[in-house]
């Protein structure tokens, strides 16, 4: 009792504002975990795949499929689930597709065959479609400002580390567990940790009230048309190693009908006062358009860079999966490094640290494909470090703040569905990146058994794909200067 009378108040239990403060924090974190989770999914399997073809006794066709039906399916599952976050709750979708993903997961691992092991893989890419754009709608859910620009930054983080880090991860477990059943724990160690997410996204996961949530249907003809479209589009990009022949490439024309089929779709639904798959006001927003088109061109180089260079250095200098893997860290590290503080830098700077970032990729690049024909042999992966470290410091200023930049003028009810546009531009432009990229490595190695040359050629190609990235940043902070647009109504 206080000296008056009446009951003092408690001084050590915190405030209801500050511990609603903290589980915002750690809910965020439950997200990234997540969103790791299912990025490193994307690359990890690379250098496991000599380890697969061992020990299932995998074809070339099989290995092919581990690879991108995952791609295949992630980016045909992203714009319905984000869809289905905006009407149904991003808590309830997101523990879905977080459960799928843990399961599938130990599918995987438990594969008594190569056809089982694709099978697995469809279905943990399809997971992985449905927690990705949940994750970019919670953060616009739960923070506002300057705290939503730090909590993309560490998104930001997340997916530069998870993407960069994920040869070195597959190395080590091959390593620890060796190279007949290795490519097994690739899949196992995403059980502790997704299990352990899940537990806590029960927990710390804001729900949505129900009078918000809404009902409307999710657009069969629009989920159809657009699926057939992302096949279309990324079948003969996937495929385009193991597919020999031109005859692949009509699929190009064909979803580009398919997404003229769905656009109108949309536009007809939204005309009749329907709820449309995808929103058609979200592209008449500049920054949400050009920041898309970025996304897109972006992930087609950077992403790539990982691809062809454990090949050289596995296949051409004769090092281990774990030895490969370290030599991507300066990447990892100088992204990781640039992307915690790219939150703060991006609500001072906008797109001019962007435009700085691209710039210094392209750098990067160039310098490592300058290294490697300089140093040539198995040291190459040392000179090549500083570059890649250069490359990975503008890498982790690019992605977040490009992401907070897209998705700073879109609704908060939207946040779903243009998180999964956003994110499908990526899955799209890394599988056009490697399909390209991969065509000019594998072209020249074939040709005249040069890997060194082969992958300097690579680099310049994944070069031109940054650049293209870099007139789409300027272009963007030019109409911003010109025409400060509002959010869409």
């Amino acid at each position: 009792m206080s000296e008056s009378g009446s009951p003092s108040r408690p001084t050590t239990a915190p405030s209801s504002p500050a511990r609603e403060d903290r589980q915002r924090w750690k809910a965020l974190a439950v997200c990234l975990t997540a969103g790791f989770m299912t990025l490193l999914d994307t690359s990890i399997v690379n250098v496991a795949l000599p380890s697969m073809e061992r020990g299932l006794q995998a074809s070339q066709a099989d290995l092919s499929w581990v690879v991108s039906g995952y791609a295949l399916t992630y980016g045909l599952a992203l714009v319905p689930a984000g869809r289905l976050g905006d009407m149904w709750g991003r808590r309830e979708v997101f523990l879905v597709g977080l459960a799928l993903f843990t399961v599938a997961s130990a599918a995987c691992g438990l594969a008594p065959g190569a056809a089982w092991l694709v099978i697995f893989r469809l279905l943990q890419g399809v997971a992985a479609g449905l927690v990705s754009p949940q994750v970019a709608g919670l953060i616009q859910q739960m923070f506002q400002g300057a705290e939503r620009a730090r909590a993309f930054g560490m998104l930001g983080s997340t997916i530069g580390i998870s993407t960069a880090v994920g040869p070195l991860a597959g190395g080590l477990l091959i390593q620890a567990f060796g190279t007949d059943t290795g490519w097994r724990w690739v899949f196992y160690v995403n059980i502790p940790i997704g299990a352990a997410a899940l537990i806590a996204a029960l927990r710390l996961l804001p729900a949505r009230p129900p009078e918000q949530r809404r009902r409307e249907g999710i657009d069969p003809l629009g989920v159809l048309l657009l699926g057939a479209a992302v096949v279309a589009v990324m079948l003969p990009l996937v495929q385009e190693q193991a597919w020999k022949g031109q005859a692949k490439w009509l699929f190009l024309p064909a979803g580009a009908v398919l997404l003229a089929a769905f656009w109108t779709w949309q536009r007809w639904q939204r005309g009749r006062g329907r709820s449309p798959l995808v929103e058609p006001r979200l592209f008449a927003l500049r920054s949400f358009s050009l920041g898309a088109l970025l996304s897109l061109v972006y992930f087609g180089g950077f992403t790539t860079v990982f691809f062809i260079y454990t090949l050289f250095l596995q296949n051409g200098l004769g090092h281990t999966a774990l030895q490969a893997g370290l030599a991507s860290t300066p990447f990892a590290a100088g992204s990781a490094l640039t992307a915690a503080v790219s939150g703060r830098l991006v609500v001072r700077f906008g797109r001019r640290l962007v435009v700085f970032a691209l710039i210094g990729v392209a750098v990067g690049l160039l310098c490592t494909a300058g290294a490697v024909h300089l140093v040539p042999g198995r040291n190459a992966a040392w000179a090549a470090a500083l570059p890649l470290l250069l490359a990975g410091l503008g890498s982790g200023l690019v992605i977040a703040p490009n992401t907070t930049l897209t998705l700073s003028r879109v609704p908060v009810e939207l946040a779903g569905a243009a998180s999964g546009v956003l994110q499908t531009a990526q899955r799209i432009g890394t599988a056009a990146g490697i399909a390209a990229v991969g065509a000019v490595f594998f072209a020249h190695v074939g040709n005249h058994d040069h890997w060194a040359l082969a992958l300097q050629l690579g680099l310049l190609t994944a070069t031109l794909l940054v650049l293209a990235a870099l007139v789409c940043a300027v272009a963007d902070l030019h109409t911003r200067r010109r025409a400060p647009e509002t959010s869409a109504q």
